[in-house]
């Protein structure tokens, strides 16, 4: 049987979602709760991997077992996790269903403060010594919808096999001390949110103007693109599938 489930977590205090070797991850700690409980050698795949310090309000993962999963299991997922990870739901898929490959978008939030707030230095970007003009920002996020070539905003010697990407969606919103970037794509590049966030920040701060971006990204030259925003504010949000078939 293949099973599906969702999850949140903080990221704070792990070294992404992925497991690696000597480090503390989401992967790892639910893979070890769940062997823990059914008593058997879990594997999980993800719907994708966030960088160290991000956090997911939304993700999935999928992985087998021939055992049948009792309706108690994310109840009891819940008690052996962390705090800082939580599961929603657990339920079974198709055996071809599979989190990374069938995910249809993903969409990510990134939170600046405006203003100095120790209740958000771990969930947003402080920025309130400077003003940031979110009109001109928001020029520059209709540029982004214009390519489909990311490569000035990926990793650098990361292995991706392509950098193009689809975004369906950019924009920042402010409410009052908060600033949001809301961002939706077919699949990002490791670091490319932020990446995106950062440019963006100089774009606002007037360091760059909106129209510099078609520079930018017509160069493939990550060097070019602004400083990477800090993990904290980055949030994945949501990821999307066409045909879910799920029985909870």
């Amino acid at each position: 049987m293949r099973y599906c489930i969702e999850f949140s977590y903080l990221g704070k205090n792990y070294f992404g979602y992925q497991i690696q070797p000597r480090e503390i991850t989401v992967q790892q700690e639910l893979e070890t709760a769940l062997s823990t409980i059914l008593r058997e050698t879990i594997k999980t795949t993800g719907a994708g991997r966030t960088d160290t310090g991000v956090h997911a309000k939304k993700m999935f993962a999928h992985f087998d077992t021939e055992k049948i999963l009792s309706d108690n299991l994310a109840h009891q997922l819940n008690s052996f996790l962390p705090p800082d990870i939580a599961v929603k739901r657990i339920f079974s898929v198709a055996a071809d269903f599979h989190a990374r490959f069938d995910a249809t978008f993903r969409t990510y939030e990134y939170f600046i403060s405006l203003e100095k707030n120790p209740f958000t230095q771990d969930s947003a970007w402080s920025i309130w010594k400077r003003k940031l003009d979110v009109e001109k920002m928001n020029k520059a996020c209709k540029i982004l919808l214009e390519y489909g070539d990311f490569t000035s905003f990926a990793k650098l010697h990361a292995d991706n096999k392509t950098n193009i990407c689809k975004i369906y969606k950019a924009g920042w919103e402010q409410k009052g001390s908060e600033l949001k970037f809301t961002i939706s794509a077919d699949r990002f590049l490791r670091n490319m949110v932020r990446a995106i966030v950062g440019t963006m920040v100089e774009i606002g701060n007037g360091k760059i103007q909106p129209d510099d971006l078609h520079t930018i990204i017509e160069s493939r030259n990550r060097n070019v693109a602004g400083t990477s925003a800090p993990a904290q504010g980055l949030f994945l949000v949501d990821v999307g599938y066409e045909s879910l078939e799920m029985e909870e």
